[in-house]
């Protein structure tokens, strides 16, 4: 036995441990940085062809967009909570368990104002001290929030400017012979971006716009039209862009039917409202994201019915993060099966494709995303 070579294995293993328990310890950070990653991973690299310094295409990527995206996101969220704590309120027998584990968040919530309140403020300058007067007794939770916030950046920053780099490491150390890791590697690579830069991104952007403008078009309903709590309406709205095929219809649709319902026993002509409601939630809310997000996904390498499960069962046994996780343990066990099982139970030689039928939809393949790149890329050219 080498002494030397077993002492080194001990220490690999405790320093994979500790970086194990560093990153379980930041699960929610590292999962959010890497979802954010390959949201503006597209924005990057079309940046990349007019910006070629990485670091500079990097920094502008994430303050152009990452930051303004998540700061609409969290405020989206914090109104959406206010209006739930008041549901909640004039429920309060229904849903005491509810209430009891968001209370926290509710509070923290209220240090922000809706839009509607804003605009009915005399004076903008007297809500801003009032937000801020607010804010003071929540230092410690809004200060574990930005740390969290700034790593979470950094991660992103670092993954969107040296990509290439750690992949060009990883194949280096670990591809072999026949090419199976790095076929693992870039379909894992295509399912992630197709998950986080299409299914969730969407949701996401979807919950911020109609959060807002629900809550703005709240602000010009007639009397008894009134849309009920219009931010968590909008937040609900962007859980139910995940579901396939109906969509956000699922939400908006019984709101419309309910507005109409309330105009018809209003003021004669509050009509136009409904049809409002109904004009913004499809061209605003539904439209708008589809549009930006689909020439970037074109089809699905996956099951949806998995992909559905994956968003269910994943935040039930992980958390709230569990949204992002359970999706890409899916996408890590559906390549796993398709290229590498098959050949191990039948003790074959492992082949860089997948075995059997594909559960890709027809005509639904998607184009990789790395080759897209390497063709911006072979256009740009450059380093730092």
């Amino acid at each position: 036995m080498d002494r030397a070579r077993v002492g080194w294995w001990v220490m690999g293993f405790t320093l994979a441990g500790v970086l194990g328990y560093v990153i379980y310890s930041f699960i929610g950070t590292f999962i959010f940085g890497v979802f954010i990653y390959y949201a503006i991973r597209p924005v990057y690299r079309r940046l990349r062809t007019r910006i070629r310094p990485r670091t500079l295409a990097a920094a502008v990527s994430i303050c152009v967009f990452a930051l303004p995206a998540l700061l609409l996101l969290a405020y989206a969220l914090a109104i959406g909570l206010q209006e739930l704590n008041a549901y909640l309120s004039a429920h309060p027998d229904s849903f005491e368990q509810l209430e009891v584990m968001l209370q926290p968040y509710i509070d923290v919530s209220s240090i922000v104002q809706d839009p509607q309140s804003i605009l009915d403020s005399p004076d903008a300058l007297a809500a801003v001290q009032q937000v801020l007067d607010a804010a003071q007794g929540y230092l410690g939770f809004l200060g574990g929030t930005a740390l969290h916030a700034f790593m979470m950046l950094i991660i992103v920053f670092y993954l969107l400017r040296d990509d290439q780099r750690l992949a060009s490491w990883f194949h280096r150390r670990f591809d072999d012979a026949d090419g199976v890791v790095h076929a693992y590697a870039k379909r894992v690579d295509q399912d992630f971006s197709n998950i986080f830069f299409g299914n969730i991104l969407n949701a996401v952007l979807t919950a911020a716009i109609g959060a807002i403008s629900y809550s703005l078009l709240d602000y010009v309903a007639p009397a008894g039209v009134a849309i009920p709590y219009p931010a968590l309406v909008g937040l609900l709205v962007g859980v139910a862009s995940l579901v396939p095929v109906v969509g956000i219809k699922l939400v908006y649709v019984p709101v419309s039917l309910l507005l109409l319902f309330r105009a018809s026993n209003a003021a004669p002509g509050a009509f136009w409202f409904p049809a409002l409601f109904i004009g913004i939630s499809f061209v605003v809310v539904d439209v708008v994201p589809d549009l930006v997000l689909r020439p970037y996904v074109s089809g699905r390498n996956l099951h949806l019915g998995m992909v559905m499960l994956a968003y269910i069962f994943g935040p039930l046994l992980f958390g709230w993060h569990g949204i992002f996780l359970g999706p890409m343990l899916l996408v890590l066990v559906v390549h796993f099966v398709r290229l590498v099982l098959p050949e191990l139970l039948a003790g074959e030689p492992i082949e860089p494709h997948a075995v059997g039928v594909s559960l890709a939809t027809t005509d639904t393949v998607q184009a990789s995303l790395d080759d897209v790149a390497d063709g911006e890329r072979g256009e740009a050219g450059g380093e730092d």
